[in-house]
């Protein structure tokens, strides 16, 4: 389903809504329409300005060159900071897939106090980064190993301390992990002062920092036409986060998933009761533990098992749920308007 043009985060996939239009939809009562930015690239701001016919021309900004999450969380900050020198920043991946919304609304709320240093002394002088409890030995995300409790907030959210950022583990020290229960996924959600990651950034990449401080008031294209494709490819945890003096975590309290593969919407979708998880027109017959998504025409299953089946205007995908890590090797195959 996704296209160069329409991303994960472009889809449909859980709702009648894009997994993006979602994620701006939970900033409603804690974010102010007009402080909301999407960060995108040239390919996919019509897409972006499809999504989000509310948002102004100037808050959907779209990068000229493809970097990492570091240049990303530069230009975030820089955003901001040319607008208000004490703000924060609150930089949130497009494509998750959160089912409790009010909670997370509230735990961000907390996030920006701790951020702004309105409540815990020196809170504002820490990175902070959300910390999901792992449901299960993920080998697909990286992980935060977490010491100390730090402060707690009122309606329950902790802080803890990130002693270390932990690469993708293979499946036993995953499974450790999780039996430890001293370490959480790292959901690649980020709060932090404007001035507190400069800070961060000066120690450890002088382009990063220079980029923020330099960053301009009003229309930034020409600016970052000319400076943002010179910024280092790197992403942000290697760039600030794990080289950072001082780093929380507040712990998620609702529930969270990036929706990775095929086989883990299906957690998304309502079963039949032969279990076959669907959306759109798919019909079954005889079959069960199937995953099916019609994007329009009518999907027929009959006499299947454990299928993923996907159809779209241009394209159908037929797989065993077994062999869903496999996909991509399926993409240097497809004609180039598929893939």
């Amino acid at each position: 389903m996704s296209r160069v043009s329409t991303p994960k985060h472009l889809l449909r996939l859980v709702s009648d809504r894009t997994l993006l239009a979602e994620t701006v939809g939970r900033l409603e009562g804690v974010v102010r329409p007009e402080n909301v930015f999407v960060l995108t690239n040239r390919a996919q701001v019509e897409g972006v300005r499809s999504a989000l016919p509310f948002l102004g021309a100037g808050q959907i900004v779209a990068e000229p060159a493809k970097r990492d999450t570091a240049p990303a969380a530069a230009l975030a900050t820089g955003l901001v900071r040319a607008r208000r020198p004490d703000g924060v920043v609150a930089l949130l991946s497009a494509d998750a897939v959160i089912g409790d919304g009010a909670r997370f609304g509230r735990q961000l709320a907390d996030a920006f106090e701790w951020s702004g240093g309105r409540r815990w002394p020196g809170s504002a002088d820490t990175l902070l980064t959300f910390g999901i409890p792992p449901t299960h030995p993920s080998t697909g995300f990286g992980y935060l190993e977490l010491g100390a409790e730090l402060a707690r907030a009122g309606d329950g959210s902790r802080f803890q301390k990130v002693t270390r950022f932990v690469e993708k583990p293979d499946a036993p020290t995953a499974a450790s992990y999780v039996a430890g229960k001293r370490h959480v996924w790292n959901a690649g959600i980020f709060v932090w002062g404007v001035e507190t990651f400069l800070r961060e950034a000066g120690r450890h990449s002088d382009e990063l920092a220079a980029f923020v401080r330099e960053f301009p008031a009003g229309d930034p294209s020409a600016y970052l036409a000319d400076r943002f494709p010179l910024l280092p490819k790197i992403s942000v945890d290697y760039a600030v986060m794990e080289k950072a003096s001082s780093v929380a975590a507040i712990l998620a309290d609702f529930d969270w998933d990036d929706v990775g593969t095929w086989t883990a919407l299906a957690g998304h979708l309502p079963k039949d009761g032969a279990g076959n998880s669907v959306r759109g027109p798919v019909f079954a017959v005889d079959s069960s533990g199937n995953i099916g998504v019609s994007n329009g025409r009518v999907v027929a299953l009959c006499g299947v098992k454990d299928l993923i089946v996907v159809e779209t205007p241009d394209a159908v995908l037929v797989c065993h749920r077994d062999s869903v890590q496999d996909i991509k090797k399926l993409l240097p195959l497809l004609p180039k308007d598929v893939a």
